[in-house]
């Protein structure tokens, strides 16, 4: 089987799926409960089984009180009790067949067969019509995919967000930026858009090759730090933990735990960070989404903000 990686789901012994949020499964599988089984649950899966969709502290209750062995900063599996695994990439072909939007995008995305899925509800089975579509695409293909969509905006088969979205996204990311700031970085990422009314997003994850192109864990905490430092490497800018690696005298990485700044600079661009410094061996990183809506934390671009 292959690997279990970011933006797969899981389903346990007792019918409860997980959104995979971690590269690092080898011995337990690092996830976010997002389904529960009530048959007083909003969400109907394609077998008729009702579901109770959890947020994110809802979840995080959920597990304390009902799997206190999966707790952690983020839930943790044994693959032992791995009932399912959906993959998106494999699922899809059933996706797309059941659901126009997502047909079309693959065709505005343009990259091949094996390399763009479909997570989320959508992946599940338990979509309704307020749902988003969350489409990812797979390693260097993922660039590809933007470039493709940004051509798409350009000659009207796809649509950027409008005003209206912007401020939803922002209302609901509660950043610690500007709306004005906020906006004049998003736009440039082209991995967001609408369809059919319909907000969608073109989500980032690692190729099966390159699972470990980054040491996991937690290092030991320094304090809190502003820095600026220049872009040295932004290929895994959009993944999650968006990563720039930096030349600074004692930051070598800045990492983002928050989509909110993935993707936020360039590599050759200077940046302004705000987090939590943490020693990684020989490596001083600093992280930025310590807590679930990073107060207190970002990243901007200085290069872009005074460009513009």
């Amino acid at each position: 089987m292959k690997p279990i990686r970011l933006r797969d789901f899981i389903e346990d012994s007792g019918g409860c799926l997980y959104a995979v949020s971690a590269y690092d499964n080898d011995d337990r599988v690092g996830c976010v409960l997002r389904y529960v089984p009530d048959e007083t649950g909003g969400r109907t899966a394609p077998d008729g089984t009702r579901f109770r969709k959890y947020d994110f502290e809802d979840a995080y209750a959920y597990i304390a009180a009902h799997k206190p062995e999966y707790e952690g900063l983020i839930q943790r599996i044994p693959h032992a009790d791995i009932r399912r695994v959906y993959k998106p990439e494999e699922e899809i072909g059933r996706v797309a067949d059941r659901d126009e939007r997502v047909k079309h995008l693959l065709e505005v995305f343009d990259v091949p067969p094996g390399h763009a899925g479909c997570t989320g509800s959508l992946l599940c089975g338990l979509d309704n019509t307020g749902s988003d579509i969350d489409m990812v695409v797979y390693g260097d293909w993922w660039f590809i995919a933007q470039q493709n969509l940004r051509r798409a905006v350009s000659a009207g088969r796809a649509q950027a967000l409008s005003e209206e979205m912007w401020r939803k996204v922002y209302t609901k990311r509660v950043p610690e930026i500007s709306f004005d700031t906020f906006v004049l970085h998003e736009k440039r990422k082209w991995n967001r858009g609408e369809i059919g009314g319909t907000y969608f997003d073109l989500l980032y994850t690692r190729a099966y090759d390159n699972l470990r192109a980054l040491p996991a864990g937690k290092g030991a905490v320094l304090g809190r730090a502003t820095i600026e430092a220049t872009v040295t490497d932004a290929s895994l800018a959009f993944d999650n933990p968006a990563v720039y690696a930096v030349s600074h005298d004692r930051v070598s990485r800045v990492l983002s735990f928050t989509h909110t700044y993935s993707g936020q600079a360039l590599a050759g661009e200077t940046i302004e960070a705000c987090g939590v410094l943490e020693q990684h061996g020989e490596e001083v990183w600093l992280i930025v989404g310590t807590t679930r809506e990073a107060k207190g934390e970002y990243i901007i671009s200085l290069s872009l903000t005074e460009g513009s």
